[in-house]
């Protein structure tokens, strides 16, 4: 039986493996607000278990300063400036680099190219947030990939020969499900909907290594610099997205440790901490925690919510489609994590490094117990909902380990005496490979990560709901 607390990594893979098949594999391309991604996955297209090839990692502010002709249209939720031209060149060569390490071929060895972004604090709306979806292709296509292999195909014969026996595209069609979830019908509703998709899709595809059947209906959160997820239905064969999340996350601990000596003061994350991920257990005295947690909101985003979090929302939209969209945030819109620098600071001063880390862990494993109170008290959580975490400010240290032993429901019952847990690495990458896969309905029927908990395959059903619709 799988540890509950145990952080799930995707098993690594060679590239002599891969070319004896049947392998599908993607590049995720990630530009977040503190790290910019390439990771590239492959899924045994038998067992649907994915393998992790090689990733580049990269700190976003190390992106090159704008050139005083370009235009900046966007910052990260740091005041990072983004033009469009310098976001392509560092993802072109963020692409180029661990392919060349990788030693894969673009044309013969790679399938699809997935990108994404959680950088949406400059914009207005959460429509805006297409203008770095193109710059993140034009730093695919710089890097020569080729636009076929970053849409969907509309029929069979689009793939390669040797992939064509395993996609289902002569029977259906991509219909905007992705592992069996539809998405919100206003996609307008949050600025991170596409990485809210992926995680959900990803921790359904980590699951495939273990021995838990993480099918709807589902919770989950990826815990980056902001935070992204989804709540689902148990609806047949496609589920609905009755639940979304915005907001601030990962950029609670960032603020703490900022001017705590321990990294540098302009700009700053846990991730220049040595070993911040394996922090020990500490007892923490006084009211540290109380301190920070009277700074952080969590609660359920009004109607008259455009931002929360410094993320564009639209609270009404949530509203009008029966969407439980649930925000965090520091003040309002991080107007108060100035003050957290500064209570981040007296603990590192006062108390030392591993108390301030040993804070961090405890208030970020309270956060998912807010989060889960809400969720809870609005009915949205099923009998078998199952919750997965991913994200590098809620899988190290003490966090999992925090949960699965604290994090209740409403009546007091332990959460993972009765529904299951996962805590994934790299949620929203291996979400891509899974997301390339539905995208070309290269789903396994003996496996599936479609469907309900315990039920076969979807496909047949998936087959006369098209039907339907075309007649």
């Amino acid at each position: 039986m799988t540890k509950k607390d145990r952080v799930i990594q995707p098993r690594s893979i060679g590239v002599s493996s891969l070319r004896r098949g049947p392998f599908y594999t993607v590049a995720s391309v990630e530009l977040g607000n503190t790290t910019t991604k390439c990771i590239l996955t492959t899924t045994n297209l038998h067992t649907a278990e994915i393998y992790e090839i090689e990733k580049e990692v990269r700190l976003t502010r190390d992106v090159r300063p704008p050139l005083p002709e370009e235009n900046v249209f966007g910052r990260t939720i740091f005041g990072i400036g983004l033009t469009r031209e310098s976001v392509s060149e560092m993802i072109t060569d963020v692409l180029t680099t661990v392919l060349k390490r990788a030693r894969l071929d673009i044309e013969r060895d790679l399938h699809f190219v997935v990108r994404s972004t959680g950088v949406t604090a400059g914009f207005a709306n959460p429509m805006e947030v297409g203008v770095i979806v193109q710059a993140l292709a034009d730093g695919c296509l710089n890097a020569g990939v080729p636009p076929r292999k970053m849409t969907a195909s509309l029929s069979a014969d689009n793939l390669p020969p040797d992939l064509q026996d395993f996609t289902w595209l002569k029977k259906v069609y991509f219909d905007g499900a992705v592992a069996s979830s539809l998405p919100p019908s206003d996609t307008g509703i949050v600025a991170n909907e596409m990485e809210g998709e992926l995680v959900t899709a990803g921790i359904k595809g980590a699951a495939k290594s273990i021995e838990i059947d993480f099918r709807n209906p589902v919770m989950t959160l990826d815990f980056g610099t902001t935070l992204a997820g989804r709540i689902t239905d148990n609806g047949y064969p496609y589920a609905k997205t009755i639940g979304s999340f915005a907001g601030l996350a990962g950029a609670i601990p960032d603020s703490l440790v900022r001017l705590s000596g321990l990294v540098p003061e302009k700009n700053g994350s846990v991730l220049d901490i040595p070993h911040s991920g394996s922090s020990k257990r500490v007892k923490v005295e006084g009211n540290w925690i109380q301190e920070v947690e009277r700074l952080i909101r969590v609660e359920r985003v009004q109607q008259t919510d455009t931002r929360f979090g410094t993320v564009p929302v639209n609270g009404k939209s949530a509203e009008d489609a029966g969407v439980l969209l649930i925000g965090v945030d520091v003040g309002i819109n991080g107007s108060n994590l100035k003050e957290l620098e500064q209570i981040g600071r007296s603990i590192a001063y006062e108390a030392g490094a591993e108390t301030l880390l040993a804070v961090i862990d405890q208030v970020q494993a309270n956060v998912v117990q807010r989060i889960l109170s809400i969720v809870d008290s609005e009915g949205f959580i099923f009998e078998n909902t199952s919750l997965g975490l991913t994200g590098r400010s809620i899988i190290t240290g003490q966090k999992p380990r925090m949960i699965v032993e604290n994090l209740k429901l409403n009546n007091g019952e332990l959460w993972a005496s009765s529904h299951d847990l996962l805590f994934v690495e790299d949620g929203l990458a291996m979400g891509a490979a899974v997301a390339a896969r539905c995208m070309n309905s290269m789903g396994t029927t003996r496996n599936p990560m479609g469907g309900r908990k315990g039920d076969r395959c979807i496909m047949a059903e998936r087959m006369k709901l098209q039907d339907k619709g075309r007649g």
